[in-house]
């Protein structure tokens, strides 16, 4: 019985848990949307129970703005902390060995972004706005859905999805940051800016207490509210500002990280995709499934970043005479789950045209694309990944060469190898 409840204990720590809650999160959009619930659901989150002056314009603050502006923050406070430890101590530190997923991040962002310009910038420009909803891979939903086989997956397979996804992170935050920027208000910016330094400056002098970052942190995330450049922003700012080190050999960073990551995967992304991923069929046909907006994203999504990722991937491979992490057929496999946009997508999606008339097509993309992406990966990586066992062992050796590489061989579980 002890084992039993030990076992059961330890449901939220097994990768693919994130996945199954975002599944789980979106049946439950999807029904509070066209159910009897519909009108309640819809008012809970719009109707407004403040006003604020944000980026220049007086808006109301509601149960939407709250989770997309404030507990989103916390996400990308997560994201932030990811990627400093990764740039620090992780596969980042070497730029030549992650040459390789920086190479595939980059194709798999840039080839869905032409490819919905070519179908929804050409049909309105005013769709143009959109191109970087289908640049996105959501981490945890990639990971979650890779872990469902298990062993079969080789470990450098995994560990070359996860720095790819980290550094297509990287790439939504500056796209978010420069390109869904509304009007400046110089003063809030300035103070974001003072605020940013003195955290930095506290960093330098060897503060390491994480409360006072994240009182900081705070301050930051009102001044940035307000400055016109997306509240978010400021989560990967006050990541950028928590110490690696401390004196004694310990990690803030690391013990920060660590403290929100089941905040995040558990309760926030869920949070997020009831408020955001789901659809409303009422009135929604053949129009809105081939609406340009619609098709430019799953598209986008779909072949976009098998595209993208394996002619970037091995381009960078003949270029550093470097060796691709896995055969051909896996990687393409791997290619197309990192076609699930969801979190990210949406969330970009919902800076670019907001929760109007165009929201339903962006979610109808999102959610096609990433659907489709992630079955047609999982089909082609179930054929990829039946390797004999003999062949598996010969290989084993290469996958731990590339994981030490990456700076990571400490973090794969000893039953994985």
């Amino acid at each position: 019985m002890a084992a039993d409840t030990s076992s059961a204990s330890k449901w939220w720590k097994r990768d693919t848990t994130p996945g199954y809650l975002l599944v789980v999160a979106t049946l439950i959009s999807f029904v509070l949307l066209n159910g009897p619930t519909a009108d309640a659901f819809h008012h809970l989150l719009e109707d407004g129970f403040a006003r604020v002056p944000i980026g220049g314009v007086t808006k109301d603050v509601n149960l939407h703005l709250v989770i997309n502006d404030a507990l989103m923050v916390i996400f990308f406070l997560y994201v932030g902390l990811e990627l400093k430890r990764e740039t620090v101590e992780g596969p980042f530190k070497n730029p030549r060995e992650a040459a390789l997923p920086m190479f595939g991040a980059v194709g798999g962002m840039a080839a869905p972004a032409l490819i919905y310009l070519l179908i929804a910038g050409q049909a309105d420009p005013a769709y143009a706005r959109g191109w970087a909803i289908p640049a996105a891979t959501d981490i945890a939903f990639a990971i979650g859905v890779l872990s469902l086989l298990g062993p079969r997956i080789p470990s450098g397979l995994r560990l070359f999805l996860l720095a790819l996804a980290i550094i297509d992170d990287l790439g939504a935050i500056l796209v978010i940051a420069i390109f869904y920027t509304t009007d400046l208000v110089g003063w809030a910016l300035g103070g974001a800016g003072a605020t940013f330094v003195a955290m930095l400056m506290l960093n330098r002098t060897g503060v390491t207490q994480l409360w006072v970052y994240w009182a900081l942190g705070v301050i930051l995330w009102g001044f940035m509210l307000l400055s016109g450049v997306h509240a978010t922003i400021a989560g990967v700012l006050a990541a950028l500002a928590v110490p690696m080190r401390a004196k004694d050999g310990s990690s803030p960073l690391i013990t920060a990280e660590h403290a929100l990551k089941n905040w995040v995967q558990l309760a926030i992304m869920p949070i997020f995709a009831i408020v955001n991923a789901g659809v409303t069929l009422n009135g929604a046909g053949a129009e809105t499934l081939l609406h340009p907006i619609t098709l430019g994203i799953a598209l986008g999504l779909l072949l976009g970043k098998p595209i993208g990722i394996m002619g970037a991937t091995y381009l960078a491979a003949m270029l550093f005479k470097r060796r691709a992490p896995s055969t051909a057929l896996s990687m393409l496999g791997l290619s197309f789950v990192a076609g699930i946009g969801f979190t990210m997508s949406l969330f970009i999606g919902s800076l670019a045209f907001g929760q109007g008339d165009l929201a339903t097509p962006v979610r109808f993309g999102v959610l096609g694309g990433s659907l489709f992406s992630a079955l047609i990966g999982l089909a082609i990586l179930q054929i990829g990944c039946r390797a004999p066992a003999r062949i598996h062992d010969r290989h084993l050796a290469r996958e731990e060469d590339l994981a030490e590489s990456l700076g990571v061989i400490e973090d794969i579980d000893p039953r994985e190898r």
